[in-house]
């Protein structure tokens, strides 16, 4: 996604297709996400959340993340993904820089509204904000100013709720909870080697079965779907700082043991293939 910015407001999930999809991914524009109703339980890199109505997320994207949703049940949340490059002429006009704080030093966070006041005026300026988004588009016009505005009004509310007694600190985890986080801390500490679930179970003192199973359950994608996940994403930052790196030392590094299962996979996930995303992203 190219785009300097992208609002969804009040988006549902597949409903009547019994179970949802959303794939592992990452992005490079930051993300802000507010979950409205329904069940979900969201894993961003090591970290799971099990959401309630009124939370929100913020993500810097290319941190890993993925909704879990319950089969059957229903999903609804707002999104917004922005570049910050495209805002920050204004934050730094403003001397207002300490907006985007909560993006580049968490890298993820959590805050939990329980649906005050402040939370129900975020959820008006969104809703304004992607009207406005959804009306540029079909008049193909860009009233960028008036989205920048709206936008700036959102980081100020979202940070005025990060800084209260709304966020939400570490708790007490369940044992699930627990080996399935920690399972993703080893997976993202050791991608660039061979791992199997043996491997991973023997690591971390568990049966191969467990792991297999307590992962499934609380994420909602296998172990290996999400070593899969944290290969291309580094596969995907390397591209872009490493221009000059050939594709298949990157496939290397990253764990991939052939060069044409990576060009595949990549190809599969991606929509392109790693070159053309490299020219893209340099371009």
């Amino acid at each position: 996604m190219n785009e300097t910015l992208l609002v969804n407001y009040r988006i549902q999930g597949q409903e009547g297709h019994g179970k949802y999809t959303f794939d592992y991914h990452s992005h490079q524009e930051y993300e802000i996400y507010f979950f409205h109703a329904g069940s979900c339980r969201y894993l961003i890199h090591n970290q799971i959340y099990d959401l309630v109505p009124g939370d929100i997320l913020l993500m810097d994207g290319m941190t890993l993340h993925r909704p879990n949703i319950r089969p059957n049940s229903e999903y609804i949340r707002s999104v917004i993904h922005f570049s910050p490059q495209w805002i920050k002429g204004v934050l730094n006009e403003l001397g207002s820089m300490y907006l985007l704080e909560a993006f580049q030093t968490l890298q993820h966070c959590l805050i939990r509204t329980n649906e005050n006041t402040e939370s129900k005026r975020l959820e008006d300026v969104i809703r304004r904000l992607a009207e406005l988004k959804k009306l540029s588009e079909s008049n193909n016009i860009e009233p960028e100013t008036e989205m920048k505005v709206l936008l700036l009004q959102v980081l100020i509310i979202v940070h005025r709720l990060g800084h209260e007694e709304f966020t939400i600190t570490p708790n007490e985890k369940t044992d699930k909870a627990e080996h399935a986080e920690n399972i993703a801390t080893y997976v993202q500490l050791n991608f660039m080697k061979k791992l199997t679930l043996v491997s991973i179970a023997d690591a971390l003192n568990l049966s191969k079965s467990y792991v297999s199973h307590v992962f499934k359950e609380m994420t909602g994608f296998t172990v290996m779907e999400y070593v899969m996940g944290c290969r291309l994403t580094q596969v995907k930052y390397l591209l872009e700082v490493e221009p000059d790196k050939p594709l298949k030392e990157i496939a290397h590094e990253c764990g991939f043991e052939s060069v044409s299962h990576f060009s595949r996979y990549f190809r599969e996930k991606v929509g392109v293939t790693a070159k053309e995303y490299r020219r893209l992203r340099l371009r």
